[in-house]
C-alpha cells in the first residue's frame, strides 16, 4: 500500500488504511466472544412481508410502458398486479 491515494477520492470520514493500520488489525476470531456475537448480528426481522422471486414472462409493450415510466417500475408492476387481485378475488 504504497500508492498515493487519488484526492478527487479520499473520503476524509472514511481514509484509505495505511500499512500501519493493517499491522495492528485484529481477526475477527482473535476477539472477545461477547464483542463476536455482537459484531456477527444479521439484520433484524423484516419490518414488511419478503416479496417472492420468480421469473415472468411479459409482452414488450406492457415492459416497456413501465421503464418508460421510470425508476421503481417492477414495484408499479406488482401494485398493478395488486390491484387486480383485488378486483378479480
Amino acid at each position: 500500500m504504497n500508492k498515493k491515494p487519488n484526492p478527487e477520492l479520499t473520503d476524509a470520514d472514511n481514509p484509505e488504511w495505511t500499512d500501519e493500520m493493517f499491522r495492528q488489525a485484529v481477526r475477527l476470531t482473535d476477539l472477545p466472544a461477547a464483542l463476536q456475537t455482537k459484531l456477527r448480528r444479521g439484520r433484524g426481522p423484516q419490518k414488511a412481508p419478503r416479496k417472492v422471486s420468480t421469473t415472468i414472462r411479459l409482452s414488450p409493450e406492457v415492459v416497456g410502458y413501465f421503464q418508460a415510466s421510470g425508476e421503481g417500475w417492477q414495484a408499479r408492476i406488482d401494485a398493478a398486479l395488486k390491484d387486480w387481485v383485488a378486483q378479480h378475488a
